[in-house]
């Protein structure tokens, strides 16, 4: 089969190709179309063979029902029976719109839509192409995500052409969709009224309009012992062909968490994702970071989700960490989706976090000039078995500065630099449980420990890897000072690097 792929402006509908998709779906073809959601599959809802050609298309299991589409709110009571009362209230509130409600079926409406159920889920999209295409189409279009089953919903048509080229007639392409994830499901049947899957309408903007809704239990979380109440709700969804796994805890821990397992993989040779966000992505340094929003904005994480998924798909990453969402408002739409790509799969980033003693190391001298900055950059070349923020500290800086020149000269001839380093004041703030502070002299360490009182992490580098003696101060002195002094440190920073990795053996 080819199939046909037409450009669409919803802003000027070209009514040609409208009608020739709209007489595709009258003889029983498939139609993908967008939605405010996402990209649907469109069929005849009222013909049960168009609905066992959507489950061969997509791959679907023929006991997880399809939404029926319609574009004028009387058709519902064509294809819906012992429709509550709560129903014009909803829909004069939230259709046109992302949301579908299910209802008593009618006679008309084939189980081969309803996947065997006695019930019928029904939406009205909001989506000016969609409406076309149903009221071309007869007024009653079936319609999953066009995508194939259990892949990530396709949000533009090229993702739609990704899985279903050749399997379908036409795809009308009328650009990115505006939410991104699918409609959240309010079953009309039980009193009060149960969410079934959440979506961009809420249970606190139900509740505003109708009063109480109930949410099902197996949301929540994969333990629930419930059966899920619609068949469809039992299959793994939404997920990319990689391992995807979230990881839970409070944000810190999340991104360190991710940090070590990313570098973990990159150590390894393995390729694997980082789901971030705008405000988290500085902190990712090793793997395919991808960032999917703001959480100042949880609905351009929406938008985004099922696109980031695909793009790992096509960087062929191995697993894909993803830090976790907050599961209010959007956000539990969000994590609703993420949970189902993960097959329910969580990782603690506290139990991950703690695998690993020391995540930040700093080196402190007097100035931030030299040899702290020096420290640091060796220290970065090193071959290390665990990822840390490497960093250096003044403790007297009365203004930031560059690197000294002549220690920049010893620098390049090691084939390093510090032409990007700018000098800064120490900090209590730098004396955190997880860091590792080295000190070049003992009256640095000394300072810090009677200013500051902890004395936890605080070494000097000598004494922590167990070496005498203290690292001589080229200040002042000729360029061969410095040469001398790059040497000390150059072999104290393989030590330092081992002594390291020793540790992170150890805490495995």
């Amino acid at each position: 089969m080819e199939t046909k792929i037409e450009k669409i402006d919803k802003n000027k509908i070209d009514e040609q190709v409208i009608e020739a998709a709209g007489k595709i779906l009258q003889n029983g073809g498939l139609v993908a179309f967008p939605t405010e959601t996402v990209y649907g599959l469109g069929a005849d809802a009222l013909k049960e063979e168009a609905a066992m050609k959507t489950y061969a298309a997509k791959g679907r299991p023929s006991d997880n029902p399809l939404i029926v589409h319609i574009a004028e709110y009387e058709d519902l009571r064509k294809i819906a029976i012992n429709i509550p009362p709560e129903t014009d209230a909803l829909a004069a509130h939230f259709w046109p719109g992302p949301l579908t409600m299910i209802f008593q079926k009618s006679e008309i409406v084939p189980y081969g839509t309803t996947g065997g159920l006695d019930t019928v889920a029904v939406r009205m999209p909001i989506d000016e192409v969609a409406r076309a295409l149903i009221r071309a189409a007869g007024g009653f279009v079936s319609a999953p995500s066009a995508n194939t089953s259990g892949r990530p919903s396709p949000t533009l048509a090229e993702h739609v052409a990704e899985d279903l080229n050749g399997k379908i007639d036409m795809i009308l392409d009328g650009g990115p969709v505006e939410i991104g994830l699918e409609s959240t499901i309010l079953d009309m049947t039980v009193s009060p009224p149960m969410i079934l899957r959440p979506g961009a309408i809420t249970g606190e903007m139900f509740e505003e309009v109708i009063g109480k809704v109930d949410v099902d239990e197996t949301l929540l979380r994969a333990e629930s012992k419930k059966a899920p109440k619609a068949p469809g709700m039992k299959y793994r969804h939404y997920a990319p062909k990689a391992k995807l796994m979230i990881v839970e805890g409070d944000l810190r821990e999340e991104i360190f968490a991710i940090r070590q397992l990313a570098y973990q993989a990159y150590k390894e040779g393995r390729k694997v994702g980082v789901i971030a966000t705008t405000e988290t992505l500085p902190f990712y340094k090793y793997g395919v970071v991808k960032n999917i929003g703001t959480r100042e904005n949880e609905k351009t994480i929406a938008r985004n989700l099922y696109r980031v998924l695909r793009e790992f798909d096509e960087e062929e990453v191995e697993a894909i960490y993803s830090e976790s969402f907050a599961a209010q408002g959007m956000g539990k739409a969000i994590m609703n989706r993420l949970e189902k790509a993960a097959g329910h799969e969580f990782l603690s980033a506290s139990e991950i976090a703690r695998r690993q003693k020391y995540r930040r190391i700093t080196f402190v001298s007097g100035t931030d000039s030299a040899r702290a900055p020096m420290a640091a950059e060796l220290l970065r070349q090193e071959d290390l078995a665990q990822e840390y923020v490497i960093d250096s500290r003044g403790l007297v800086v009365l203004f930031p500065e560059p690197a000294n020149q002549k220690a920049e000269a010893i620098m390049k001839s090691a084939q390093m630099t510090l032409e990007n380093h700018v000098s800064k004041q120490f900090d209590p703030e730098d004396l955190g449980d997880d860091t590792l502070v080295l000190t070049i002299e003992e009256n640095e360490k000394y300072k810090i420990l009677s200013e500051y009182g902890h004395k936890g992490n605080v070494y000097t580098l000598n004494e922590f890897v167990g070496r005498g003696g203290e690292i001589p101060n080229p200040y002042g002195k000729p360029l061969t000072a410095y040469g001398e002094c790059y040497e000390m440190l150059s072999s104290l920073i393989k030590e330092l690097a081992e002594k390291l990795n020793y540790i992170a053996e150890e805490e495995k």
